[in-house]
């Protein structure tokens, strides 16, 4: 075992340091350290699987002891890390363990309000209201909807809008590179829509994407199409017992945020249930949808074997990372690099080649696309958020796109010092010194030619200045990816009915989705998802992955069929006799749309209501405002959703009971929280064994 080291914080010598602003630093490319590369801190290529399930079996190093080299798993992650710190460079981990002597219990609890300009108001037991007389069940309960689900929420919705414009553009400009790949698929879902499905596929697909628009741009008082096309049936009945059922998103986001006004509404429940509404509008105006239309333009995913790591890096080629949750460039960008006009200007350049790979989920969603992932330029896909910085810092990266999140603000300054051009691609975000080719789908063409020359003009100072790399050389090559719903039930031979059977027969005791990010706490760091999947497997329960736990799920080895080896034997037996792993990754943590769709195809199949199936949702490391959205999705299918770290509602009895009690006994879902891997396994393999004995199958010791 490769033990954790505790580094002493490299001071930070420049007075410009506290901002993200590049043309305040001083340190340019050619000012940078020499790479300090510790291979110590990270096992041999060979030996990196065994040594992460020894470094996770330890429970005492996983403590503060050693922080941050005791929680990465990420073999890659590790040695660049190692030289960033000891460059003195702000970077994700070290900015965690800074921030953890700063934080107060009340924003932790989720009492402290800055609504009003009577405030900021905390609340404690001495001090139990604001200025305003709100109470602490308010403030947490509207805190929960206004900083997270509202915010989750409209992100969602928002990809969904611009993937159906960019459907409208393939459909009306055959120049701008967009193409639909899936004309059945189109028709499938638009007759489920009510629409004219008589017309050819182009005029199909503009009336599709407007009806999308349309239903999207829907008041909140006129209940949604998409919904009631395509939620289960039964659902929708509750729903609208309970008043839940939503009208269109942004006009829903657009209440909720008016709800949270100073002085407006005090009812904690009453936002609670607000949030839940929001969930079901994050799926079906959000989620469903955008799987749905990016599938029409990039093709169904189908089971197949592609590679992830920093390993794929290459000295010698134009290395272009595109980062985000919106592939619409990047796919057209890996057409175009694939073409041998592009690949011979790179050589021109005195480079091998070029070479797109996607970053965090929307590396995930170009590695699962079947239309894009064969294209010769696609090399693979780079790892989670949080080694965003060590990434840039190998320098090795010529070009890197960005479109909404998890682009952290720190890295335009490592693309100063590492020489990496930086190119937003969508207009909710911008960062300083960064070029903009903002989303047009008409153009869109244009603008992946425009961003692969500044790609080959950046390798071409790359090679003229003699930059030093470092590539660490790790290659996760055996990863099966490319699981949704039509591949799941294709490789069952066209129905459900064979995973319903080894279900009934116990092979397969559940299903749980581990989906979400990674954090950067003690004991997490993608440690937390590994564990909490090792011992759901090993319990004959089938994992499906999204998001950037389908990244920890490829880099330790979950994802390679050969992991068979390490479930329970009836799960064991179904995986070598499909040839699958037992984490079937989805993909991004927008995918989630299509596990939704596949838990409800699996209900239809059983003639039950969604919350009856033996299914449980983890998000163990969760991080943002889409999670908390998401999370809200699960609760209005009925299901138990687990979340760690601790959600900032703990300051309230009553928000806590009604999402961890109240809302089940309404028929829909509850809200866990459990820090401890072990502990958390045992909650779901409990909620699995419940839902299966009241469906009246067999029982087993699990505990």
């Amino acid at each position: 075992m490769i033990p954790g080291k505790t580094l002493e914080h490299a001071p930070t010598s420049h007075p410009s340091s506290g901002t993200n602003d590049p043309s305040a630093h001083q340190d340019d490319h050619d000012k940078v350290p020499k790479f300090i590369i510790d291979e110590k801190v990270s096992p041999p290529p060979n030996e990196v699987h065994r040594w992460q399930r020894e470094h996770v079996a330890h429970k005492d190093d996983q403590s503060k002891e050693g922080y941050p080299l005791n929680v990465i798993l990420d073999p890659a992650m590790r040695i660049m890390y190692k030289s960033v710190h000891e460059q003195g460079l702000t970077n994700v981990f070290d900015r965690f363990t800074e921030q953890e002597k700063l934080r107060c219990k009340f924003c932790v609890e989720g009492l402290s309000c800055q609504l009003c300009a009577n405030g900021p108001c905390r609340i404690s037991g001495k001090v139990q209201r604001g200025v305003c007389g709100v109470d602490a069940h308010v403030m947490v309960a509207r805190n929960f909807m206004y900083r997270h689900v509202t915010i989750g929420t409209a992100a969602n919705v928002y990809h969904c809008h611009q993937v159906a414009r960019a459907l409208k553009a393939a459909a009306q400009h055959p120049e701008s590179g967009m193409k639909i790949r899936e004309p059945e698929k189109l028709r499938h879902w638009a007759s489920l829509a009510g629409l004219d499905t008589n017309k050819d596929t182009n005029a199909l697909a503009v009336d599709f994407a407007n009806w999308v628009i349309a239903d999207i741009c829907r008041p909140h008082y006129e209940p949604s199409q998409t919904t009631e096309a395509f939620a289960p049936a039964k659902r929708k009945e509750l729903w609208k017992k309970l008043d839940l059922f939503p009208g269109g998103a942004n006009a829903e986001v657009a209440m909720a945020q008016t709800m949270c006004m100073t002085n407006l509404n005090a009812d904690p429940i009453y936002f609670l249930l607000k949030a839940v509404r929001l969930g079901i509008a994050n799926e079906y105006q959000g989620l469903l949808l955008l799987n749905i239309l990016q599938e029409i333009l990039m093709g169904t995913q189908q089971p197949v074997i592609k590679k992830q790591n920093m390993g794929l890096l290459h000295k010698d080629k134009v290395n272009i990372i595109t980062n985000g949750h919106m592939p619409h460039l990047a796919h057209v960008l890996v057409e175009v690099a694939s073409s041998e006009e592009w690949q011979k200007k790179a050589r021109e350049a005195g480079a091998e080649s070029i070479q797109v790979l996607g970053h965090v989920c929307e590396g995930q969603q170009l590695m699962n696309y079947d239309g894009i992932h064969n294209q010769p330029a696609y090399a693979g896909q780079e790892g989670e958020w949080l080694s965003e910085e060590y990434l840039f810092a190998t320098g090795a990266v010529d070009l890197w796109t960005f479109d909404y999140n998890c682009t952290v603000p720190t890295l335009p300054l490592f693309a100063k010092r590492y020489g990496v051009k930086m190119v937003s691609v969508d207009p909710v975000i911008r960062m300083p010194d960064t070029e903009i080719l903002d989303f047009r789908p008409e153009i869109m063409r244009q603008q992946a030619e425009k961003a692969l020359q500044m790609a080959i003009d950046s390798f071409k100072k790359r090679k003229a200045e003699n930059r030093e790399v470092y590539i660490p050389p790790y290659v996760s090559d055996k990863c099966m990816v490319g699981f949704s719903t039509e591949s799941v039930k294709a490789a069952l031979g066209g129905s459900f009915k064979p995973l319903i059977d080894q279900i009934v027969q116990g092979n397969i005791r559940g299903i749980a989705t581990i989906v979400g990010c990674t954090t950067a706490r003690y004991g997490q760091g993608g440690s937390n998802i590994f564990k909490i999947t090792q011992g759901l497997i090993k319990n004959n329960v089938l994992v499906l992955s999204g998001g950037c736990t389908s990244s920890v799920m490829e880099y330790t080895g979950l994802t390679d069929p050969a992991a068979a080896s390490e479930a329970g034997e009836g799960l064991r037996k179904v995986c070598q006799s499909l040839g699958i792993p037992p984490v079937l990754s989805f993909g991004a943590c927008v995918d989630i749309g299509k596990m939704t769709l596949t838990a409800k195809e699996i209900a239809d199949e059983l003639d039950v209501d969604t919350n009856q199936l033996p299914l449980v949702i983890g998000a163990p490391e969760y991080l943002e405002q889409k999670a908390v959205a998401d999370a809200c999705t699960a609760l209005a299918l009925g299901w138990m959703v687990h979340v760690a770290p601790v959600p900032s509602i703990t300051g309230s009895d009553v928000v806590v009971k009604t999402l961890t009690e109240t809302t089940a006994t309404l028929g829909l879902g509850k809200v866990v929280v459990e820090l401890d891997a072990e502990k958390t396994v045992q909650i779901y393999l409990d909620e699995i064994e419940a839902k299966r004995k009241a469906l009246g199958l067999s029982s087993t010791n699990i505990h």
